[in-house]
């Protein structure tokens, strides 16, 4: 088994060491993973471009680009801006509160998203910051905080009292995908499903037992599709919108009914 050292191209900091096998593309995949970016191609020390598995080494040391040309690291190691690494630390300051997280936490999972385009490469977007270097975001801390646990570790958790929906604006914000349809599954669970089905005999029943002479039965908009009336005494009842429909297209039967100030 050979192993390699991988760093992002034009840094040599927070490397990884991992196992060569398979294709190019599988060791890219695992680049992509490690470092938190989306490698596209491999560089030696020399700045040799590697197209072939075959020509890796047991303890070579590559360099992984996004498709740019091949930086040499050694250039900028003692200017003020030298590139960041996908691994050093980052606060942002959303809506007055600070997050403290990982460059790599906000690219890896959702590679997609506005967050990753906004912190991926340093200072491509404009990012403004507070006094204290904090990346400024004009949104809503308690919506947000789910968010960015749900890309550090993957899973869907709403404290009490935090409104799904608002996490949901907050996901389609931001452009992650995967959890606005968690999200939109989550709300639409949490939902009473809508009772359209019959009023039976017996519920009806039960209903007229529980209203007192005295009070008016109130069955606005009730489903009494196909219940027999006969007999029944509906006087002062109010039944309006409601849906006396049979499924076999027979008429409601109310013979007999006392339907004296029937609404």
């Amino acid at each position: 088994m050979r192993r390699v050292t991988l760093f992002v191209n034009g840094t040599t900091a927070n490397g990884k060491v991992v196992a060569v096998y398979g294709s190019l593309d599988d060791l890219l995949s695992v680049a992509s993973s490690k470092l938190g970016i989306r490698a596209s191609s491999v560089y030696n020390g020399n700045g040799g471009l590697i197209d072939d598995i075959s020509l890796i080494r047991d303890d070579d040391v590559l360099f992984i680009s996004e498709g740019e040309s091949f930086e040499d690291p050694q250039e900028d190691l003692s200017g003020p801006e030298r590139r960041q690494t996908h691994t050093d630390w980052l606060t942002l300051n959303v809506g007055g509160r600070c997050f403290t997280t990982t460059r790599s936490t906000l690219v890896s999972k959702e590679p997609e998203s506005m967050l990753a385009h906004m912190f991926r490469e340093k200072d491509v977007w404009g990012n403004k910051q507070d006094a204290q270097g904090a990346y400024l975001i004009d949104r809503s801390p308690d919506y947000f905080e789910p968010i960015l646990n749900y890309l550090r570790h993957g899973q869907l958790i709403i404290n009490e009292g935090i409104n799904p929906l608002g996490v949901l604006e907050e996901a389609r914000f931001f452009g992650i995908e995967q959890l606005a349809e968690q999200l939109e599954t989550l709300i639409k669970s949490s939902q009473p499903p809508d009772d359209h089905s019959p009023l039976t005999r017996k519920e009806f029943i039960r209903f007229l037992l529980a209203t007192t002479t005295k009070s008016e039965l109130r069955c606005q908009a009730a489903n009494l599709q196909g219940v027999k009336m006969l007999c029944t005494n509906a006087e002062g009842a109010s039944l309006r919108g409601c849906n006396f429909e049979d499924p076999a297209g027979i008429k409601a039967n109310l013979e007999g009914d006392a339907s004296d100030s029937l609404s």
